[in-house]
């Protein structure tokens, strides 16, 4: 079983954060870079350019030449100890109880125990400590970005309307079909002998699934396309992706229903809709929450922010008051003054974490402190209700997609300044 721990953090595409193989170390090592008050080591090169070639294997990859790799890792070992000093200067920490926490949830996305996960590390030749250090820097290094980064981005209202009144936003921001599709080919200048025998064929097969049969059943024993043997399966498509007869009359549709049998210069489709997202009329629900924040510092550490936490939600539950106890203790500025109140949110506009406590939370319900990228919480919900949000979800997706394509712009130019402005001997021999 191979597990790819990199992706536990959003972290641009270009850093590798796979735990090295155990690779050979030299007999004496050396530095390799000098970098402001730290040193990148040749055996640190050495191991990290395992990793990747290890990572390119498994992904069916040829490695680049010795020595371009050698430069391209060189370099992101660079900017990851100039990232590392901000977050040593910053006082940021990552202490075992968070870092425990992380290698629990990587380990429930592959499915397994912890313990499952550290032996099938183990029996890939992969060091559990070395991997728990390098998930510990990458930890300092998205904090780092998120305080000089993300958190400086601003959308505005008029990027967002700019934004969904371009063709880029109408796309991108349009209904999503999930189909199934059975197709029988016809020749766009067949003959009407062929015309009538296929649609004859195909108005049989609809009949069919009108009085129950199995659509996937049906496409993989009748239809000529790709994914018959899938049950005929398209995945997503955009409403754009589809001509426009067909994006008529899927959009027409509930779940789970079929087309008519529906010409194209292909041959005679029916479709079937297996999901939909996002368009006119989508009725979400949403969560009445407040919250209290403690966030770690320079002088409060994530184990101390995470004992705080629990010191507030036992007084909580001892019937101390939540608003009081927000407006004294929660460190979010938005909602701290009016009793940690967030008013109505969705989850899925929140943290993937904060979103996954709100929906497992019953109504009137105080959930115990658990942790996301911002510190420590204490929610509770208020109350739901069910919202028709297609112009607020059409927004939100914008300004969503601006800040992301914003945030790997500025990502990028952070970078390329934070290098230009350190102090980098590169060691040769």
């Amino acid at each position: 079983m191979h597990f790819k721990f990199v992706t536990a953090l959003s972290l641009c595409a270009g850093l590798l954060f796979t735990a090295a193989s155990q690779a050979a170390v030299e007999p004496l090592d050396r530095v390799a870079a000098i970098v402001d008050n730290d040193v990148v080591m040749a055996s640190q090169v050495n191991e990290r350019m395992a990793s990747v070639r290890q990572q390119l294997a498994q992904n069916g990859a040829a490695a680049p030449a010795e020595s371009e790799l050698r430069s391209q890792v060189l370099d992101r070992l660079i900017l990851e100890s100039i990232q590392l000093q901000m977050g040593e200067r910053a006082g940021m920490q990552i202490d075992d109880e968070s870092l425990n926490q992380t290698m629990q949830q990587i380990a429930a996305r592959n499915g397994v125990t912890l313990d499952q996960f550290r032996a099938a590390l183990e029996r890939d030749g992969i060091s559990y400590q070395q991997a728990r250090e390098q998930i510990r820097r990458e930890m300092i290094i998205n904090r780092v970005r998120q305080r000089r980064v993300r958190d400086n981005i601003q959308v505005s209202d008029q990027e967002v309307r700019n934004f969904l009144n371009s063709d880029v936003g109408r796309y991108q921001t349009s209904a999503d079909f999930r189909l199934a599709m059975i197709v029988l080919p016809l020749a766009e200048n067949a003959s009407s002998t062929d015309v009538e025998k296929v649609g004859r064929a195909a108005t049989d097969i609809y009949n069919q699934l009108r009085q129950g049969a199995d659509f996937n059943t049906l496409a993989a024993s009748r239809s000529a396309g790709d994914t018959a043997l899938e049950g005929g399966e398209l995945g997503w498509r955009k409403a754009a992706q589809l001509p426009g007869p067909f994006a008529s009359a899927v959009d027409a549709l509930q779940v789970g229903e079929i087309t008519q049998p529906m010409r194209s210069p292909a041959g005679i489709h029916i479709l079937k809709l297996l999901d939909r997202r996002g368009g006119e009329g989508q009725v979400i629900e949403e969560f009445h929450v407040r919250h209290i924040l403690i966030k770690p510092s320079e002088i409060r550490t994530d184990g101390e922010a995470a004992q705080l936490a629990q010191r507030i939600y036992d007084r909580i539950k001892g019937g101390e008051s939540f608003a009081t106890l927000a407006k004294s203790y929660s460190e979010d500025p938005g909602s701290a003054l009016n009793g940690g109140d967030l008013n109505w949110v969705t989850p899925d506009a929140m943290t993937p974490e904060f979103g996954e406590m709100v929906t497992s939370t019953p109504p009137n319900t105080l959930s115990r402190p658990f942790q996301s990228q911002f510190g420590w919480h204490i929610l509770e919900v208020l109350g739901t209700r069910d919202v028709d949000m297609t112009d607020d979800m059409r927004e939100q997706q914008a300004a969503n997609l601006i800040r992301s394509r914003k945030y790997e712009e500025e990502l990028q130019t952070w970078l390329l300044q934070i290098r230009d402005e350190a102090y980098v001997e590169i060691k040769n021999g």
